[in-house]
């Protein structure tokens, strides 16, 4: 797509399509697991002016990349994605990768977390190609840290499954269906967020525009 589309449109064109595909009842079913995020509000994230919890994760290769060193090196924009199965996580990370000569005009950097296992997260990075770490929270304990992680109700669970043949214990490796919500935070040098963006819905994410934004204003 155009780098000029702004990545709230893309997602939103995604949408529409997959309104026009997906049976009803996947559409309700995920509908309710938004709603049921929003009412029971079991995800809060971070707020602004927090210290941002400390962690050191590995990315597809096994190498281990810990937090508190990034953040010294300069700003890291710190993303929560569900997944590469999941499409709107796609294109926000591929929105980002075009912007990554900016962000790294402002000496900073991005990191990018999500449940799977270190096998899958190898396939997302070779697939896109991504010039930014990408890391495995296996079991889902650093977006715990962070608030913006749930346990996948088993409605939602059959849904991916049956849907997309996903089954998240087994890709993830993991001990316990867990997902992230979209959320990014923006950690300055003394690694204090400085932005916080949460959202329960899974279609929202931040633009890549504002947080360069952001990034501009901590100079």
């Amino acid at each position: 797509m155009n780098e000029q589309v702004p990545l709230y449109e893309q997602l939103q064109g995604v949408v529409e399509q997959f309104k026009l595909q997906a049976p009803q009842e996947v559409l309700d079913n995920l509908a309710k697991s938004v709603s049921d995020l929003i009412e029971k509000e079991q995800v809060s994230g971070l707020v602004v002016g927090s210290k941002a919890p400390n962690f050191t994760l590995k990315d597809a290769t096994g190498k281990e990349v810990t937090l508190s060193e990034e953040v010294a090196k300069g700003p890291v924009i710190l993303t929560f994605y569900r997944g590469g199965w999941c499409p709107f996580c796609n294109l926000e990370l591929q929105a980002y990768k075009k912007h990554m000569d900016t962000i790294k005009e402002q000496d900073a950097q991005l990191i990018a977390v999500s449940p799977e296992s270190p096998d899958n997260s190898l396939s997302s990075r070779e697939k896109h190609d991504l010039p930014f770490y990408v890391l495995s929270d296996t079991n889902s304990h650093v977006s715990s840290a962070y608030k913006v992680a749930y346990e996948v109700p088993e409605y939602l669970a059959e849904t991916l499954k049956g849907a997309l043949g996903l089954d998240l214990i087994r890709y993830n490796d993991a001990d316990v269906a867990m997902l992230p919500v979209p959320a990014t935070y923006i950690i300055d040098k003394e690694g204090i967020i400085q932005l916080a963006f949460v959202n329960p819905d899974y279609t929202s994410r931040l633009e890549p525009t504002k947080a360069i934004e952001v990034l501009n204003n901590l100079k």
